[in-house]
């Protein structure tokens, strides 16, 4: 069976770049008669202000978006995060590495400095610091639903990438592995600012005897200045008083075309229109889109 899932990071309020993605993966996992998950990513409490996993849940029901299963936190899962950091114990190594020692370095990746791996051979006997996986130069390769063919080569491209923090936070890669074979996702439907990312998940999920979701990343929506709407960019929160136009605005972003009819109708209605007429091929295959683009 289908099973997809939406995983908010609650450091803030829903704005209409996170009514996209919760969209877009409601819609293919109900359009494929599967079930809608909803998992909260606070693996890093104090950066999340009170409340706001709430509100977030609250603002989902408001958009007419129920989720199938009780929510997970990741917060609560360490120990989940701990067995995998265990297993991978021939793979890791502690780095005690300054973010300056690395930003220094004279490699460069897709995602900024690579670690220049001081520490992989061993020579660091340290019990503190940050626990990083040892990454290799096999290609990796995925077909994105929306996006087409990913490759990328890890150590080349990426590094040796951590997975436990140096305060003992788990990285979100570690995290996302182990949480979509926990919730046993199928498909997983986020934005294309996650694209980078997924190379390092499929590698943590083969480590680990995973499987591997497919995966589609949708076009991420960017504010007159070009940039990914979010908190630090002040991306305004959902107005939940105007539930069905910013449905509809969302549908016409993914390429939907919902009939103006629509803008009528009562939430409910409009989900049901979109159940039935649900295309992800029709979803622009670009990595970005202006908050005002017209369909």
């Amino acid at each position: 069976m289908y099973r997809g899932r939406f995983a908010p990071s609650p450091t803030g309020p829903l704005h209409f770049g996170s009514l996209i993605a919760a969209t877009a993966s409601y819609l293919d996992a109900k359009a494929n008669n599967g079930k809608w998950l909803v998992r909260m990513e606070d693996l890093d409490p104090p950066r999340d202000p009170p409340g706001t996993a709430s509100n977030i849940l609250k603002t989902l029901e408001a958009f007419g978006l129920e989720w199938d299963e009780p929510v997970i936190y990741q917060s609560q899962r360490a120990p989940a995060y701990e067995q995998a950091l265990y297993k991978l114990d021939n793979y890791t190594y502690r780095c005690t590495c300054s973010r300056k020692e690395i930003a220094d370095s004279a490699l460069q990746g897709i995602e900024g400095a690579i670690y220049p791996g001081t520490c992989r051979h061993g020579q660091n006997n340290s019990l503190q610091g940050a626990w990083r996986l040892r990454t290799d130069l096999q290609e990796i390769v995925f077909d994105d639903l929306i996006q087409g063919p990913q490759s990328q080569v890890l150590e080349r491209d990426i590094g040796d990438f951590v997975l436990k923090r140096a305060d003992q936070f788990y990285s979100y890669q570690l995290a996302v592995a182990v949480d979509d074979a926990f919730q046993n996702i199928t498909h997983v439907i986020r934005g294309a600012d996650l694209l980078a990312s997924t190379p390092r998940q499929i590698y943590l999920q083969r480590l680990l005897g995973l499987p591997t979701p497919h995966y589609a990343h949708l076009p991420v929506v960017v504010n007159a200045q070009g940039e990914k709407l979010s908190k630090q960019t002040l991306a305004a929160a959902l107005d939940t008083s105007n539930t069905v136009q910013l449905i509809c605005r969302a549908l016409s972003l993914l390429g939907q075309h919902p009939p103006a009819l629509l803008l009528n109708s009562s939430v409910n209605e409009v989900w049901q229109w979109a159940i039935a007429h649900w295309k992800l091929s029709a979803i622009p295959r670009v990595s970005q889109l202006p908050q005002d683009a017209r369909d």
